[in-house]
C-alpha cells in the first residue's frame, strides 16, 4: 500500500507539489496522470525518499521509504530508465543489485527472461541499449526483489506498441496477485487499459481522483474564468446546468444534448477530455 498525505514541495516561493493526498491499495493499478511539469515525478521522488517534502508525508507498506530495512525487497522503483551505469552489461547491473539486496543470483536470469532480454541482450553494455531496452532493464531491476509495491514513472516511454501491450499484461498480473502499482503517464490512453483507479494532477494539485470507470463514465466539462459571476450568467443564458467545484464550474449536458451524443472511445469521452483539460488548465494557471 502507498499512502500520500498532504505532500507539498516548494522551491523558494514556487510550489511544485501542493497538498497532494491519495492512496494506492493492494491488488490495484493506480494511474497517475498529468501533463509534463504537473508534479508527477516530484511526488514520486518524495514517496521514494529522494526529495525531502516541505510538508506532508508518504509511506509505503505503512513506513516511510527511508525507514524500510531492505527497500528493494518491499518496493520496486523505476523513475528514470536512463539512470543506469552505461559501462555495465544488463546482466552485471542486475547482478550488482541482487548482491546489494542479498538475493540469489538465479533471480537475475529469471527477471531478464521475464522482461524479454535474452542472453545476447544481457551481455551488451547498457550504453548500446535503446530506450525501450533500458525500460525493460529498469522493470527487471524494479521487480528483482519480488516487491509488493511498484512505483513506475512513465515506463512506456520508448516501448513499441507490442512492448506496451506486454507491459500492461505484466503489471496487471502483478496487481492481480495482490501487488500495488503506481504508474505515471501524461497520456490517458497508456494507462486506461490497465488502471483500476486514476489520480489526475495539474499545477502540483490533485484535480480529480477515483475509480477509473466512474471518472470516465460521467459527461460534462470543467470551465474556469477570471470572472465567476460572468461565467455563471453566460452558462445560464446558454441553458446549461452548472455546479460549483473547488475552483471551477462543472457543466452538465441537458438530456436533449446527451441524447444526440454518439458513442466514442473512453480516451475521447467528455470525461476524459474534462480530466485532461482540468490538469492542463491547472498547470498553466498563474
Amino acid at each position: 500500500m502507498i499512502t500520500v498525505e498532504n505532500l507539498t514541495k516548494r522551491y523558494g516561493p514556487h510550489p511544485a507539489v501542493d497538498d497532494v493526498s491519495f492512496q494506492c491499495d493492494p491488488g490495484t493499478v493506480t494511474g497517475f496522470l498529468g501533463p509534463n511539469g504537473a508534479g508527477k515525478s516530484t511526488t514520486m521522488r518524495m514517496i521514494c525518499g529522494l526529495t525531502a517534502p516541505t510538508a506532508g508525508r508518504a509511506t509505503v507498506s505503512g513506513r516511510p521509504y527511508r525507514e524500510l530495512p531492505n527497500p528493494g525487497r518491499e518496493v520496486g522503483v523505476l523513475l528514470d530508465a536512463s539512470a543506469q551505469h552505461a559501462g555495465r552489461t544488463g546482466r552485471e547491473a542486475l547482478t550488482l543489485s541482487a548482491y546489494t539486496m542479498g538475493l540469489d543470483r538465479r533471480e537475475v536470469a529469471a527477471k531478464l527472461d521475464l522482461v524479454g532480454l535474452n542472453a545476447v541482450a544481457a551481455k551488451r553494455r547498457v550504453r548500446a541499449y535503446s530506450l525501450g531496452m533500458r525500460q525493460r532493464l529498469g522493470l527487471a531491476q524494479a521487480m528483482l526483489g519480488d516487491p509488493r509495491v511498484l512505483i513506475l514513472d512513465e515506463p512506456a516511454n520508448g516501448l513499441d506498441p507490442e512492448g506496451i501491450f506486454w507491459m500492461r499484461g505484466l503489471l496487471r498480473d502483478f496487481a492481480d496477485r495482490g501487488g500495488t502499482v503506481l504508474l505515471s503517464s501524461h497520456l490517458l490512453r497508456e494507462v486506461e487499459a490497465v488502471a483500476d483507479r486514476l489520480v489526475v494532477i495539474g499545477g502540483g494539485r490533485i484535480v480529480a481522483q477515483g475509480d477509473k470507470n466512474e471518472l470516465l463514465a460521467g459527461g460534462g466539462t470543467v470551465v474556469r474564468a477570471r470572472d465567476d459571476a460572468a461565467l455563471r450568467q453566460a452558462l445560464k443564458v446558454a441553458g446549461l446546468t452548472a455546479a460549483d467545484s473547488a475552483d471551477a464550474c462543472w457543466c452538465r449536458p441537458t438530456p436533449r444534448q446527451s441524447a444526440r451524443r454518439r458513442p466514442m472511445p473512453a480516451s475521447r469521452s467528455p470525461s476524459c477530455v474534462r480530466l485532461a483539460a482540468a490538469a492542463s488548465n491547472s498547470s498553466s494557471s498563474p
